[in-house]
């Protein structure tokens, strides 16, 4: 069975280390940036400040700017190099170092906090660029679908087990009658922790197998990204593509950064109950990536992410027009399913379409559009609850327009046409 799923030499351990890499780096995104640091950023560091809020995403847009200005460049020296591994070890420690410095980012450490989030959120999302890379080397075309979603699934589970750590250690801090100066700083060396222990199968199993292109050298690289951005025409379905993933990925960017605030304002959730709503949407995020990534291989990529994106249309009417606090748990679970699965059908996608040359480069520029869309979706919604008076429900709306027009230009794409193009951009040396 596994032959007919994974490319020649591949054994099924190494998919397992690759797959357990989305495990380890899970974890700092659903403590960090959801979950834990986040409130702790606006109400202790930031001291509860009007701008506090402001500062928080800003921090995360600069980020999310940087991974954008550099994603392609860093992709092509590793195709170039065929060094993907070793920065994969590099933004690894990068992200865990920085995690570690958010320790000592306490009441008033602003300075501190900001440029370790900046700089453990930019590593984050650079090593995320590199290990999709991977995936073309691993599984065959046909089965990227199913490889990619036992990597998301796993993912998830990745973050609940961080959450559920982090989450043991509060309940006991708190029952020792300590506050969150003490306990919250001490979550930061749990995630950091896990993520070292998690990617050791990754950073010793997988293995590298691009050769080096002496023809594409290192100064070069970013006359070869320009090149490849200047035939992106050679490639149509990939390019419109990209553009639909800024789409839908703004919408889905600004569920999941909003989705506690939304929780809060509109039906009052308190602290546990956002823990609780965190949880339950990562186990059904981890089902619709398990279960869709073996389906979108039979219906075909394009058809799949269709009717995730539906299913997202669907989520944000149920969340808009829910009257109390049950709808509302209904669409927070659909929100779950069609994020596991779109996230898993998006970089399967992007597999199938990038020129097998030349993987890294086009998936770091699969991670910039991504990064766009975190900084498009969440503005959008801010933008769009200034002008409403906080109105978050009209917010949703406007923010959920995002996937109706992700799916308009998905109807563009032809997944059978767009890899025949990419080998023969492959072939003809472009």
């Amino acid at each position: 069975m596994a032959a007919l799923l994974l490319q020649p030499g591949v054994r099924r351990r190494e998919v397992w280390a690759w797959a357990m890499y989305d495990f380890a780096n899970s974890g700092y995104t659903t403590v960090v940036i959801t979950a834990v640091f986040s409130a702790y950023f606006v109400a202790v560091v930031a001291g509860n400040a009007p701008w506090a809020t402001f500062a928080w995403t800003l921090a995360l847009s600069v980020s999310y700017g940087l991974v954008m200005l550099t994603a392609p460049l860093v992709g092509a020296w590793a195709d170039a190099h065929a060094r993907k591994k070793r920065l994969l070890v590099l933004t690894t420690l990068g992200c865990v170092g920085f995690t570690v410095a958010l320790y000592w980012a306490g009441p008033g450490a602003l300075v501190l906090a900001i440029v370790a989030l900046v700089l453990s959120n930019y590593f984050f999302g650079t090593g995320e660029n590199l290990i999709a890379a991977f995936l073309p080397e691993l599984a065959r075309p046909r089965a990227m679908g199913r490889v990619s979603g036992w990597g998301w699934s796993l993912g998830y589970v990745g973050g609940l087990a961080s959450l559920g750590a982090c989450l043991a250690y509060i309940n006991r801090a708190q029952a020792h009658g300590q506050q969150a100066t003490a306990f919250v700083p001490a979550t930061m060396l749990i995630t950091a922790a896990l993520f070292v222990l998690a990617s050791l199968p990754t950073l010793f199993l997988l293995r590298e197998r691009a050769v080096p292109q002496p023809g594409r050298p290192a100064r070069n690289a970013w006359a070869q990204v320009r090149h490849t951005l200047g035939h992106l025409r050679q490639l149509p379905d990939l390019r419109r593509f990209l553009v639909c993933t800024v789409l839908y990925q703004a919408g889905i960017q600004a569920v999941i950064t909003l989705a506690a605030i939304y929780a809060a304002q509109v039906f009052h959730f308190d602290t546990p109950h956002t823990i609780l709503l965190v949880l339950v949407v990562n186990v059904t995020a981890a089902a619709g990536a398990f279960v869709f990534g073996h389906v979108q291989d039979r219906i075909g990529h394009v058809r799949a992410i269709a009717w995730t994106l539906i299913g997202w249309i669907a989520m944000v009417a149920i969340a808009w027009a829910a009257p109390d606090e049950r709808m509302f748990w209904i669409a927070a679970n659909l929100a779950g399913l069609c994020m596991g699965a779109s996230q898993s059908a998006g970089r399967a996608m992007v597999g199938l379409l990038a020129p097998p040359a030349q993987q890294a480069e086009f998936f770091g520029l699969w991670g910039l559009a991504v990064k766009l869309a975190s900084i498009l979706g969440p503005l959008t919604y801010g933008a769009a609850s200034w002008i409403t008076r906080g109105d978050h429900r009209e917010s949703l709306l406007v923010t959920g327009s995002y996937f109706v027009a992700g799916l308009w230009t998905l109807r563009g794409v032809r997944a059978g046409r767009g890899h025949r193009a990419a080998r023969r951009f492959a072939r003809v040396g472009a």
